[in-house]
């Protein structure tokens, strides 16, 4: 009997390169977006990955964007490699483990599905909805927004919806509005994997994967869920007119070391209190 897993994936640097706000941003002409955004971190003020949305409400040069500039901005992002391929893959199934394919991204919805269509169905995509006056064609209102614990809702919905145990979900993400999801799916024994070497990130993801390929993150799924070896995952790609052409296995450790007070106690036995400092970092 097939095992049945819902996979979720971010959007924005995770399948694509690009970070929406700032494409449409250099698309309207409008400068310092990664200013404005980082000042909207510092006061807390919006939750993770829904900066955008706070902006394109209350900032007052993103008043002219309309639903056309979106999908517009949508059509432009440039895509990982591959990334038409891995739905079909995940849904046909893996060795008695099939997936079945969402993305649920902080981004606008009107982005996401310009940018994700005829590779992901737009019923199988979660993004921020957006309303739109009848009349001007302004922005006029926020239906939803699929940032921080929105992203965790998002997810317990679909996987209520799809019947799915809680350890049977694979979350894909690269930054801060991925934590709060990565942190629900790691504590029910699900798979999480960082696309990215942001430490926020990668310090909670069981698996990181860094590519230019959305096919990389089969090899977490392979060998975490799967149980293949390096030479099985090497055959699953290959029996898919694939080549694994290089392959890093990195273990990173994150230090910060600093000057402290002179140790006041003798030195152990067996060692001359002239030796230098021994630093071990432990597998």
């Amino acid at each position: 009997m097939s095992r049945h897993y819902l996979f979720v994936s971010d959007f924005d640097q995770t399948l694509s390169y690009n970070d929406s706000g700032r494409l449409l941003s250099e698309r309207l002409g409008i400068a310092r977006f990664d200013e404005k955004v980082a000042g909207l971190a510092r006061l807390n003020l919006v939750q993770a990955g829904a900066e955008l949305t706070y902006l394109l409400r209350h900032d007052p040069e993103y008043r002219r964007v309309r639903r056309e500039d979106l999908v517009a901005v949508g059509r432009t992002i440039r895509l990982k490699r591959n990334i038409d391929r891995l739905p079909g893959l995940l849904a046909r199934g893996i060795d008695g483990h099939d997936f079945e394919m969402y993305v649920v991204s902080a981004a606008p919805e009107d982005i996401v599905l310009a940018a994700l269509a005829g590779i992901v169905p737009a019923d199988h995509v979660i993004a921020t909805r957006l309303a739109f006056d009848p009349h001007s064609g302004e922005i006029c209102g926020v239906e939803r927004v699929a940032a921080g614990q929105g992203k965790v809702a998002a997810v317990d919905a679909l996987r209520a919806a799809r019947g799915v145990p809680r350890e049977r979900v694979v979350y894909v993400g690269d930054g801060s509005s991925d934590l709060h999801v990565m942190l629900h799916v790691s504590r029910a024994d699900g798979l999480t994997i960082a696309v990215s070497q942001a430490r926020s990130i990668t310090q909670i993801a069981r698996r990181t994967v860094l590519s230019d390929d959305a096919l990389a993150v089969l090899v977490p799924i392979l060998e975490e869920l799967v149980g293949h070896d390096p030479r099985q995952v090497r055959a699953f790609f290959e029996r898919h007119a694939l080549e694994i052409q290089e392959w890093d296995r990195v273990r990173t450790d994150w230090l910060t070391i600093r000057d402290g007070d002179a140790p006041a106690a003798a030195p152990e036995s067996g060692r001359d209190a002239d030796d230098g400092p021994t630093l071990a970092v432990v597998a």
